[in-house]
């Protein structure tokens, strides 16, 4: 007679057979949510898909305008107590925005299935140890939240930033999500970053009666444009400063009085950022001094922090995609490269958490209209499960080792002490 498996195998085990046993489920809310994309602060239809979703699985306390109007919060807890404070909440965030013109390009439908999964897989777990608990008197502790957050507007304006603002995540110990890529990976560096942007006011007139009369706006802006070019030469390795001329004038023979940039500024993290601004701000001011004109600096409303890094859940996270099969990339310029932002990395400033990257069965890179197509593919599903299955998995080691929990708390604490002191 074979030997049983150990408790917590067991309910590992327990967490893929769930996440199985809703596959059809959690399909058709990705590819309804990838079939009618929206952009952000508007993605009215899918906020109400993964709200109804919730809803329909019983059991979930379901609230649908969560402080924002796109955002939602589901929760489910074991052990009861009411309304007090869980003895452990679990976080699992959505995203489903999607990009102007090409869709669901960052495969976001894809990271609201994941979170969705991998709570619906948790929960099965919960409910098993639970049993197992009144059975044999040990498991999990006795009041586990488990919450689901949607958070809107990752792509443009940082939902997740807005909902910190309202303490959307105060009462959370850790939080999961998981992000698309070209392959698996427990970490990829992400960058500080804020938009930023930039508006010259000159004087129109004639451009070849009376030249002489106007305040060409034009001219700042290609300015500028060009003192940003040469001030990458003085610029770090790591730090990135893109942008476009977004107005550039009316007609030609009409001196421009209004000029408009964009541009995207990013640094590896805070501190840098702040330096990187300070320095493109001498090129939006010295261009407007050149030409005469008056200058609008006008930053968005959030800026994107970097990600903490939290290694203890990374390594946890590892260990469990790697025995569902997982084969982590291990190419150093691709763990090296630090390029994108997320509002994630915000979070990771006010509570313990994980931001992996899987693999979709694609190669197709993000933001393109091939990406779009694959991640509204079949063949996406079984990666796309197998990560819920991982972040759940992940989970399930914090709740019933404690010793784990605590060191993440630990790490995290720590790494925001050396992140506090760089800004200083």
């Amino acid at each position: 007679m074979s030997e049983r498996p150990e408790p917590l195998l067991e309910l590992k085990q327990q967490v893929s057979c769930s996440i199985d046993g809703a596959a059809d489920r959690l399909h058709r809310l990705s590819r309804d949510i990838w079939s009618r994309p929206e952009l952000a602060y508007r993605e009215t239809e899918a906020h109400e898909r993964l709200a109804a979703f919730f809803s329909e699985e019983g059991g979930w306390t379901v609230e649908r305008r969560f402080k924002l109007d796109t955002a939602f919060r589901a929760r489910w807890r074991s052990g009861g107590g009411g309304e007090r404070r869980a003895a452990v909440t679990v976080g699992f965030l959505c995203e489903y925005d999607a990009l102007p013109g090409i869709g669901h390009a960052c495969g976001h439908n894809l990271i609201a299935e994941v979170g969705a999964a991998a709570a619906v897989g948790l929960r099965a777990a919960l409910e098993d140890a639970a049993r197992r608990r009144e059975q044999e008197g040990s498991g999990p502790p006795d009041t586990v939240e488990v919450v689901v957050l949607g958070t809107p507007a990752e792509e443009d304006g940082g939902g997740k930033i807005d909902l910190i603002g309202e303490g959307a995540f105060d009462d959370m110990d850790v939080v999961f999500m998981a992000h698309p890529l070209q392959y698996d990976a427990q970490h990829l560096p992400l960058v500080a970053e804020h938009d930023v942007s930039i508006k010259y006011h000159g004087k129109a007139s004639h451009a070849s009666a009376y030249p002489w009369e106007g305040v060409n706006a034009l001219d700042a802006a290609v300015l500028c444009y060009s003192s940003l070019s040469a001030l990458r030469q003085q610029m770090k390795p790591d730090w990135r400063v893109h942008g476009i001329i977004k107005h550039g004038g009316e007609k030609p023979n009409i001196i421009p009085a209004f000029t408009q940039l964009e541009y995207y500024l990013r640094a590896p993290c805070r501190a840098e950022l702040s330096v990187l601004k300070e320095k493109a701000e001498g090129c939006f001011r010295a261009a407007a001094v050149a030409t005469g004109c008056t200058v609008e600096v006008e930053y968005a409303k959030n800026a994107f922090d970097n990600l903490l890094r939290n290694r203890t859940l990374e390594e946890l996270y590892a260990a469990n995609g790697k025995a569902l099969g997982m084969e982590f990339t291990t190419d150093k310029e691709v763990l090296s490269n630090a390029s994108g932002s997320t509002d994630f990395g915000n979070v990771s400033f006010v509570v313990p958490g994980i931001h992996p990257y899987f693999y979709i069965g694609s190669k197709a890179l993000n933001h393109t209209e091939e990406y779009t197509a694959a991640s509204g593919d079949d063949a996406a599903q079984f990666f796309t499960l197998r990560t819920a299955k991982a972040l759940a998995m992940t989970a399930l080691d914090l709740l019933l080792r404690p010793e784990l929990l605590q060191k993440v708390k630990q790490e995290f604490s720590q790494a925001k002490v050396a992140e506090e002191e760089r800004l200083r």
